[in-house]
């Protein structure tokens, strides 16, 4: 199914070039619903555009609680604010979890590529001990020593591919079973992007349309 570059896409870029020298302006949040019923919610870190499509990159530890909550329900929204511009994105959608066991070998070398893409003091976190159970005192970390730059990655390390293109995604809630620690890609396929501009005071919104075997994206005006 063809796609084009989504509108918002080019919004969303504006938005990180002109906040480029904020650190935090890579940061958004994560929702999620977890088997409870509970909403969850965390910041994460913006890793880029996957090639040129419309997928989002997020690195994330395959043994923390989202991971749990996405196999349940896989369907989360995020939410970007840039500060200095005063523009706030929301994208919905729905997101698909991959470990390394996955099958699929594009897949694969797309969660590789985003290991080594990560800096040597990113890749340590996913060596120490499981995130969310309690810290023993005499847990020794893990020195930088112990990494070897040259190997792939490792069983805790996670990418997250919000892919706002995808039309259909089937439903899953026990298919990562066996979630191994080391990387996981999710994509993430949002159905509708929510822009907003506290200095201009003007509000849209994006939603995805599929004619003829394409993808495309309308836009229309609304009240903030």
């Amino acid at each position: 199914m063809a796609t084009t570059t989504a509108p918002w896409k080019q919004l969303l870029l504006n938005s990180l070039q002109a906040n480029s020298h904020l650190r935090h302006s890579s940061y958004f949040q994560l929702a999620t619903i977890g088997p409870n019923g509970m909403p969850a919610n965390r910041t994460v870190v913006f890793r880029g555009f996957q090639d040129t499509t419309n997928k989002i990159q997020i690195n994330t530890d395959s043994r923390t609680h989202k991971i749990e909550d996405l196999n349940h329900w896989p369907f989360a929204e995020i939410c970007w604010y840039f500060t200095d511009s005063w523009e706030q994105f929301r994208i919905n959608g729905a997101v698909d979890v991959i470990d390394g066991s996955n099958p699929d070998s594009i897949k694969l070398q797309q969660r590789e590529k985003a290991w080594f893409d990560s800096s040597p003091k990113s890749r340590l976190q996913y060596l120490g001990p499981n995130p969310g159970l309690p810290s023993l005192g005499d847990q020794p970390t893990q020195a930088a020593s112990s990494l070897d730059p040259s190997a792939g990655p490792a069983a805790a390390f996670c990418l997250l591919l919000l892919d706002p293109d995808q039309v259909q995604v089937p439903f899953f809630s026990n298919i990562y079973t066996f979630i191994r620690s080391f990387v996981i890609v999710v994509v993430f396929c949002c159905s509708q992007v929510d822009y907003l501009n506290l200095k201009s005071n003007e509000r849209i919104t994006f939603s995805k349309k599929i004619a003829n075997e394409e993808i495309s994206w309308n836009s229309e005006k609304v009240n903030p």
